[in-house]
């Protein structure tokens, strides 16, 4: 039975089949309104969803995605018992739906310095490290099947069905993260290092899940040397092209919003619908959206700002953190109605337990692993503490689980159960335990100090000297610090003529002093304020 027809069986009235027999006063159509009832019944029901959370202190004690989970499970429970079918998460509505407002707003509100300072840790992390944890994982547990760990029925199963499940539950999740980091209030550069590896990752574990199920279609006695050659070429195809049509599709939003004066009532708009145009277009040429539209945002927002009003402004962020926490919140609540009303669930407590175990162990000793090779070159070193949280912001959620449902394999079923388990213990145990152990490590945690005018120029003057010296000596071990003053130097002579409708000398020591003042103008009013009281 579906939604709609038991609430017109409840209502008493018959639903309009297009048999009408004469003049009928009152009558039904569900079929027109489905769609859109059903979609903004959703939302209403993650709203309700977050009210509960914020207005139980109980709730406040768990991190709010497991909270999203435990509510859908009881959606999930409640759908059942009364055999309702319902619209749940689906790969097509998690990737094109869902995930694109997340990894827009954490693009657009990237901070973009400190993203490109970590950035050789983050790619050492993200990419190594997927393809590490993946192999690992893959091989690990088809080494356990091999000895008969999860019994006859898995005895034989293809190591490259495996690997293609390595692949996909290889990757952190940058939604799970983004939910418990955010809670937790980490420093910032721990947090750029787990979060930006989170989001990279995904696109290498989508071009890794592509290209082994290909693999698997072909046969493993089809595959040649010349096909692995590809594979390793179209991982650099989708990951650069979907870069590159990121950028490209944020200077054009710049250029559209330099445009924009005589309509400044639609910026927001064209941002929005931009940044999401990017993420399309790189899903149809079959390249990675995830890192079109992240590096979409990071290029768009330094041209955008300047050239759109203040409302606008607030607009686009507003709508950004609107449609993402909606989404975020959204995804958690499908995964748990989901773990209910899928009724192919094939359990194998060893098959689990050992994915767990070695998704865990891997994490553990890639992440060490790969931090003794970055603190190689870093100057400030992740130390043992970092390092641990590291290891512990592993966790899994709707990326993993929208590419299991995707899969063609003999035991789907059996991996997708498993990849549930894994999203479950990583959001619920990890995510709870979490925070007590940032607060037991004593881990540095984010400052809520205001950005000062003193610390700019400290940077700039810092920036400044590192590249005479280097100039000097000979040293050009400041990779990213060379990268970024050329393109400031391009940016200067070219892109900011070209984008912005005026140009401002040293537009961060602006911005800076403009949010002094109205610092101070909001301080000066309130201290007003009281003296009145």
């Amino acid at each position: 039975m579906s939604l709609g027809s038991l609430a017109l069986n409840l209502m008493g009235v018959k639903e309009d089949d297009g048999h009408h027999e004469g003049f009928q006063i009152f009558h039904v159509e569900w079929s027109r309104v489905e769609l859109p009832y059903v979609f903004f019944s959703w939302i209403l029901i993650t709203t309700f969803a977050k009210l509960g959370y914020n207005y139980l202190p109980l709730a406040k004690k768990l991190p709010e995605s497991s909270i999203m989970i435990l509510f859908g499970l009881l959606i999930g429970v409640f759908l059942f018992l009364v055999n309702i079918s319902a619209v749940v998460l689906t790969p097509d509505i998690f990737f094109l739906i869902l995930l694109p407002p997340i990894i827009m707003e954490a693009g657009y509100f990237m901070p973009n310095r400190l993203f490109f300072d970590q950035l050789g840790t983050i790619l050492l992390m993200a990419v190594v490290g997927t393809i590490f944890n993946m192999f690992t994982i893959g091989f690990s547990l088809y080494g356990l099947g091999k000895a008969g760990f999860y019994g006859d029925d898995l005895k034989n199963i293809e190591y490259l069905e495996v690997l293609l499940f390595g692949s996909l539950i290889a990757a952190v999740d940058p939604v799970a993260v983004l939910a418990v980091f955010q809670e937790i209030k980490v420093n910032m550069v721990l947090r750029i290092i787990v979060f930006g590896e989170s989001l990279l990752n995904d696109g290498v574990a989508v071009v890794l899940y592509h290209m082994f199920e290909s693999f698997e279609e072909m046969g493993e006695s089809a595959i040649t040397p010349t096909d692995i050659v590809y594979g390793l070429i179209s991982f650099i195809v989708v990951a650069g092209g979907g870069t590159v049509i990121g950028i490209i599709w944020g200077y054009v939003c710049a250029l559209v919003t330099r445009l924009m004066k005589p309509v400044y009532l639609m910026e927001a708009l064209i941002v929005i619908s931009m940044a999401y145009m990017s993420y399309l277009t790189a899903e149809v040429f079959h390249m990675s959206g995830i890192l079109a539209i992240t590096f979409c945002g990071i290029t768009m927002k330094n041209y955008v700002e300047k050239n759109i009003s203040e409302s606008s402004s607030i607009t686009v962020r507003m709508g950004m953190h609107l449609l993402a926490n909606v989404s975020e919140m959204t995804i958690f609540l499908f995964l748990g109605i989901v773990t209910i009303m899928n009724e192919t669930h094939q359990w194998n407590s060893y098959f689990v337990l050992a994915t767990i175990v070695c998704c865990c162990l891997w994490r553990v000793v890639g992440v060490f692993i790969l931090s003794k090779l970055a603190n190689m070159i870093r100057i400030q070193k992740i130390n043992a503490i970092e390092q641990v949280i590291c290891m512990y912001g592993g966790l899994r959620g709707g990326v993993a689980f929208a590419l299991v449902l995707s899969l063609h394999s003999p035991n789907k079923n059996l991996f997708v159960t498993t990849t549930l388990a894994m999203i479950f213990f990583t959001v619920f145990f990890q995510g709870i335990t979490i925070k007590p152990l940032v607060r037991l490590l004593r881990v540095k945690t984010r400052s809520a100090t205001n950005v000062s005018m003193g610390e700019r120029v400290t940077s700039r003057l810092m920036d400044l000297t590192k590249l005479g010296i280097g100039e000097i000596i000979g040293n050009t071990s400041e990779v990213p610090l060379i990268v970024r003053h050329m393109y400031k130097r391009v940016d200067k002579k070219f892109l900011s003529p070209l984008l912005l409708r005026e140009k401002v000398q040293e537009p961060k020591f602006f911005q800076t002093f403009e949010y002094l003042l109205k610092e101070d103008a909001l301080r000066g009013i309130q201290k007003t304020s009281d003296e009145h009281h």
